[in-house]
């Protein structure tokens, strides 16, 4: 039996693989989404009409709740944070690029820990709820210091800044390590100082959520958590003469649960539930 030389077969296996490929790329997968897409709810338009028949944007992409000046409507759920351009921009998708290392604020931009501090004290000053997290001050930005010391990084510490808390601001810790704390003064070089990032006695589990401090991904996300949109209803109850037990009904009804039941967390979508509370209560707050 003539065996085939070791280069043809490789040959052979390379085109069996391509012929593969092309059959499930090109053919199988192309079929597939179109197929999904004529599934109810996966495919066709997102559009959603407001309770004056008018459209009112599109169920896969969120909104801002908010007046001219950038303040809440009090009368709608507020959806999470965006950095998708102004917010929830379709053209300019896409994350902050800060993550668990940007804690200290720099002339141009605020740190994500500052930005997460913030949003906090505004959702607890909007609710009415304690907005305290750990590493935050009081005053709503990160609660971080820099420390210098004698030995470089270690040894006896000679000076305590609070970062992100320039001057005149009061800083959140009176001394640190027996040396006084300073407020930053602006324009000085602390870039020699060793970070420590402060906990504070703040709640481990804090009444504001996650998703009120913190965009996602893409920042176009349309849903919220049920422990945010339950940490709204009674604001929410007030605004529109209901009482709170039908505003945590009308949550629950457009809550959804996670993907195939095991993927992501349960969410609202807030877009479609401040659809449903116009035409549920359309009582016009503030």
């Amino acid at each position: 039996m003539t065996r085939i030389p070791h280069w043809l077969a490789q040959h052979i296996a390379a085109l069996r693989v391509v012929l593969v490929l092309t059959l499930l790329t090109g053919l199988a997968y192309p079929l597939a989404m179109v197929a999904a897409a004529q599934v109810p709810g996966l495919g066709g338009t997102s559009e959603v009409t407001g309770a004056d028949g008018r459209p009112a944007g599109s169920s896969l992409i969120g909104q801002t709740f908010t007046d001219a000046k950038g303040n809440p409507i009090k009368k709608y759920f507020q959806s999470r944070p965006s950095n998708a351009g102004t917010g929830y921009d379709a053209t300019a998708s896409g994350a902050g690029n800060q993550g668990p290392e940007s804690v200290v604020d720099t002339k141009d931009r605020p740190s994500l820990l500052t930005l997460v501090c913030g949003r906090s004290k505004a959702v607890g000053g909007l609710e009415g709820v304690d907005s305290s997290r750990p590493y935050c001050t009081d005053d709503g930005v990160g609660a971080v210091l820099g420390v210098f010391y004698d030995g470089g990084t270690s040894g006896r510490a000679t000076q305590a800044v609070s970062l992100n808390q320039a001057c005149p601001a009061k800083p959140f810790l009176t001394r640190y390590r027996r040396v006084r704390v300073t407020c930053a003064k602006p324009g000085a070089d602390y870039s020699h100082a060793v970070i420590v990032p402060v906990r504070g006695n703040a709640p481990a589990d804090p009444a504001v959520p996650a998703d009120a401090v913190t965009a996602s991904g893409s920042g176009l996300d349309p849903h919220i958590s049920p422990a945010y949109a339950n940490l709204q209803a009674p604001r929410i109850a007030r605004e529109r003469g209901a009482s709170a037990a039908d505003v945590h009904k009308l949550i629950e009804q457009y809550t959804t649960g996670r993907a195939l039941g095991v993927l992501g967390e349960r969410g609202i979508n807030v877009v479609e539930l401040n659809i449903a509370l116009d035409r549920t209560y359309p009582k016009q707050g503030a």
